[in-house]
C-alpha cells in the first residue's frame, strides 16, 4: 500500500487526507501547530493517523509522496528534509486533479482572484451547471472530489498552490494581473513570482482557453518572450482596446464580449460592485462563463445582482455619519491602490501587518489625493510610518484592532470613510485575513452613535 504524508492539516490538508484515505492510501497527517477538533474527530472515524504540535521526520520520510500545505514555505526544515530524501512533493490541487474528470476553470492573479472566482461560480450555478467552488476559497478541491460529484469546478489558485502542480491542466485558465507580491517566498525576485503565476497555463492544449488581462504589461511582456507556450485559445480582456475576440469596453460604456461570432453587451453602470478593478473582474468572469457556454441573459442577471465578497471593499456600517469599509483581503500594495482609487470621500486608512517586502511608493500619489489620516496597525509599524511620513498629513501607530478602530472613530468627521485595507499579511496579530476582517466589523459595531 502506497503511503501519502500530508504536511499541514488546515482546509487543504484535511481534504487531501480524506481523499487519500478514500482512494486506499496509507495516510499520515503532520501539523506543526494545532489541528481543529472537528478535523481530528473526523480523522479518528476514518482511521487516519495524525500528529500535531511538531513534525516527526522519521515518520514523514517513509512517504512515497508528500502533499504540502500551500502555507508551508520550501525553506522550512521539514520540506528540506523531504526534498533531500528525494520524495516527490505536490499540492492538494495536483492530487485532487487525478481523481476527477470534471472540467475546471482556474483563476489566479495578484488581485481580484476571489471576486472573479466567486462571480464565475455564481454565473455557472445560475445557468444550472453542477459546479463546485474550491481551491483557495470555500471547501477544498480534494474534499469535494472525495465527497461529491460535479461536472465543473471553479478554483481560485494562489502562486503557492500553482508551485505544486505538475500534471494538472485547467480547461479554462484565467490570469487577472501580476504585481509584486509574496516576494519573501520567491527570493525577493519578481521574475520568480511571474513564472509561478504562469504555471496556470501548464499542460494546456489547443482545445483549452487562456483568459488574461490585455492591459497588464507584465503579462504582455511574458507572452511576447515565451510565444511558443501559447498554443491554446488566448482571449484578453481590456478597457483600452477594441477586440475581435475577447472582452472590452465599447464606446457606449458597456462590457462587450465577442466570442464564437456572438456578442454580449452589459452596461457597467448596472454593476453593484464599483471601481475599475471590478470592471476587470466582471469582464474576466463574463468571458470565462461565455467560453463555458453560459447564455448572455444569465450573465446579465447575475452581474446586475452580484454585490461582491466578504472582506473585499465590504460596506460594514455607517456610524456618526462615517462609513466603515472592510477590505481586509487587500494584502498587497496593488490591491490597496484599487481600494483607494474607488474612494470618493476623505478617507481614514487603516493599514499594516506582516510586511512581504512591500514597495509603498506606488501608493504615494493616490494616498496624497484620498487619505487624510493613516492609522498603522501591527506589531512593528516602523516601515509603514517611515514610508508615508510627508505623504499623509497625520499618522498614528497602534498595535491592536481595538485601538485602531477607536482612533479612527476619534479622528473621523461626518462624511468621511474609514477603510481597513492593510497591504500586508495578517499573521502578526491575526490567524488570517478573515479573522482580521471579522474583528474589524465587530469593533465597528461597538462604536456608539
Amino acid at each position: 500500500m502506497e503511503r501519502i504524508v500530508i504536511l499541514g492539516a488546515a482546509e487543504s490538508g484535511f481534504g487531501s487526507a480524506v481523499l487519500a484515505k478514500s482512494k486506499g492510501f496509507d495516510v499520515f497527517v503532520s501539523d506543526r501547530g494545532t489541528i481543529k477538533d472537528d478535523y481530528k474527530a473526523d480523522f479518528i472515524v476514518r482511521g487516519i493517523e495524525y500528529e500535531e504540535g511538531g513534525h516527526t521526520i522519521e515518520k514523514i520520510l517513509t512517504a512515497d509522496e508528500v502533499i504540502k500545505s500551500p502555507g508551508i514555505p520550501d525553506t522550512s526544515d521539514v520540506v528540506k528534509a523531504v526534498r533531500k530524501a528525494g520524495i516527490p512533493i505536490i499540492s492538494e490541487i495536483e492530487f485532487a486533479g487525478r481523481y476527477t474528470t470534471a472540467k475546471t476553470i482556474c483563476i489566479t492573479g495578484s488581485n481580484g482572484k476571489t471576486t472573479t472566482t466567486t462571480l464565475i461560480y455564481e454565473l455557472l450555478k445560475a445557468a444550472g451547471y453542477k459546479v463546485g467552488l474550491g481551491g483557495n476559497i470555500g471547501k477544498s478541491f480534494a474534499y469535494q472530489v472525495a465527497t461529491g460529484k460535479y461536472d465543473w469546478y471553479v478554483l481560485e489558485l494562489s502562486s503557492f498552490q500553482l508551485d505544486g502542480m505538475f500534471d494538472f491542466r485547467a480547461d479554462i485558465a484565467v490570469l487577472m494581473n501580476i504585481t509584486p507580491d509574496h516576494l519573501d517566498r520567491y527570493d525577493y525576485k519578481f521574475e520568480n513570482y511571474i513564472d509561478s503565476k504562469f504555471r496556470i497555463i501548464r499542460n494546456q492544449t489547443k482545445n483549452d482557453t487562456f483568459i488574461y488581462s490585455g492591459d497588464d504589461s507584465v503579462i504582455s511582456d511574458y507572452m511576447k518572450k515565451h510565444i511558443g507556450l501559447f498554443q491554446m485559445r488566448c482571449m484578453p480582456f481590456t478597457v483600452q482596446d477594441k477586440l475581435l475576440e475577447g472582452a472590452y469596453i465599447n464606446d457606449n460604456g458597456s462590457i462587450d464580449i465577442d466570442f464564437m461570432d456572438t456578442e454580449f453587451l452589459f452596461d457597467v453602470r448596472r454593476l453593484k460592485i464599483q471601481g475599475i478593478h471590478n470592471i476587470y473582474n466582471a469582464m474576466a468572469a463574463s468571458l470565462a462563463a461565455r467560453v463555458a457556454g453560459v447564455d448572455g441573459s444569465v450573465i446579465s442577471d447575475v452581474l446586475e445582482e452580484f454585490s461582491g465578497v466578504e472582506h473585499r471593499l465590504e460596506k460594514v456600517a455607517v456610524k456618526r455619519g462615517v462609513e466603515y469599509i472592510n477590505d481586509s483581503k487587500a494584502t498587497n500594495v496593488d490591491s490597496v491602490w484599487y481600494a483607494l482609487e474607488s474612494m470618493t470621500v476623505p478617507t481614514i486608512w487603516i493599514a499594516g501587518g506582516q510586511d512581504k517586502g512591500n514597495d509603498y511608493s506606488r501608493l504615494y500619489e493616490m494616498a496624497r489625493k484620498k487619505v487624510k489620516v493613516l492609522i498603522c496597525m501591527g506589531v512593528d509599524n516602523t516601515k509603514l510610518v517611515e514610508s508615508f511620513t510627508g505623504v499623509i498629513p497625520f499618522i498614528y501607530s497602534t498595535d491592536s484592532m481595538t485601538e485602531a478602530v477607536s482612533k479612527a472613530a476619534m479622528v473621523a468627521k461626518r462624511g468621511d470613510a474609514v477603510l481597513l485595507s492593510p497591504a500586508c499579511a495578517s499573521f502578526d496579530l491575526f490567524q488570517n485575513y478573515e479573522e482580521r476582517g471579522r474583528m474589524f466589523k465587530a469593533e465597528v459595531q461597538q462604536i456608539e452613535e
